[in-house]
């Protein structure tokens, strides 16, 4: 009898990929819209100057539902969705990397790291000009206006998900920086989720692993995995936010340089000018970690070959 204890990886050659990509994009729709308003309220704590705007995530929180309510949340998220043809170029490029892998090394850890950086490398060529816009709606709001650009009608609050305020920020983008504009960014963007993509994945494995010796052998394996998750997304958030609060002003102040960028926010604000928006990074990753474990593994298990099933134990 097979040792419960051991969590078993579906791998990419086990899925039958019909069933794997429909029921993916329905899963990360879902969660985009659970976890957005974190991502829009950590996107402007990133980028306000100290605390001139907001003292907290929960402040902001309050501040933009009362000023903009709900809609004011979701700024953005039109755009943001196209992002979902980088989710599943991420998977496949994950997947596909940890077969190539295998033929040279067995070890999960290697797999998941090559596999998780070659995956997000990927993901951020397509979803780097769709951050660039959504992120620059993120920034419009009532009264004092944050990032480089304001849209027309911003004040009177009219078009708050409409394309017209896309195509507003799209032509200010261009003719400010021309199509290079899109990509502002681009490398801070590699350097912010390679390394938290290629350390998430083997952290995930280890927690998980480690999880399985200490919990009873009947504990399901997708409640560790569902602790996991979050644990590993704490790990890296902690370790990449400096980089992430550095790629968020260079794409949303316009700044053409990283290092200059980073001086900048040091004589600013100081050290702790890096871990700005950390709570809320850490907050948006929790909840929709657990739902992205619980929906990835669950997602990989429903689109298991029908031979493979009775094979597995879960």
């Amino acid at each position: 009898m097979e040792d419960k204890r051991n969590i078993q990886i579906i791998e990419w050659e086990h899925l039958d990929k019909k069933k794997f990509y429909v029921f993916g994009v329905a899963m990360t729709m879902m969660i985009r819209v659970s976890v957005y308003p974190f991502t829009l309220i950590r996107t402007r704590l990133q980028v306000q100057k100290g605390r001139s705007l907001y003292h907290g995530t929960f402040d902001a929180f309050i501040k933009i539902l009362r000023a903009d309510g709900v809609t004011g949340l979701y700024r953005g998220f039109l755009v943001n969705t196209f992002t979902l043809i980088s989710g599943q170029c991420y998977v496949t490029t994950y997947e596909l990397t940890r077969k190539f892998v295998a033929d040279y090394s067995q070890s999960n850890t290697v797999k998941s790291l090559v596999a998780g950086g070659s995956a997000s490398l990927v993901a951020q060529s397509i979803t780097v000009p769709i951050d660039v816009v959504s992120q620059h709606l993120m920034m419009q709001r009532k009264g004092e206006k944050m990032g480089r650009f304001q849209v027309r009608g911003n004040l009177e609050g009219q078009g708050v998900v409409a394309f017209g305020q896309t195509k507003d920020i799209i032509r200010q983008i261009l003719r400010a920086d021309g199509l290079r504009g899109f990509y502002r960014g681009y490398v801070a963007s590699l350097l912010t989720y390679i390394p938290n993509s290629a350390v998430w994945w083997p952290f995930y494995h280890f927690y998980a692993e480690q999880l399985s010796h200490l919990c009873p052998k009947e504990c399901p394996h997708i409640v560790l995995q569902a602790v996991s998750g979050p644990l590993a997304a704490a790990t890296a958030s902690v370790l990449t936010n400096p980089m992430d609060v550095i790629r968020t002003r260079v794409q949303v102040e316009g700044k053409s340089s990283i290092i200059l960028t980073f001086r900048q926010l040091m004589a600013e604000e100081g050290p702790w000018g890096l871990m700005k928006g950390l709570s809320a990074r850490i907050i948006s990753a929790t909840p929709s970690t657990i739902v992205i474990v619980v929906g990835y593994e669950s997602l990989k298990k429903l689109s298991l070959r029908p031979e493979l099933v009775d094979s597995r134990h879960w």
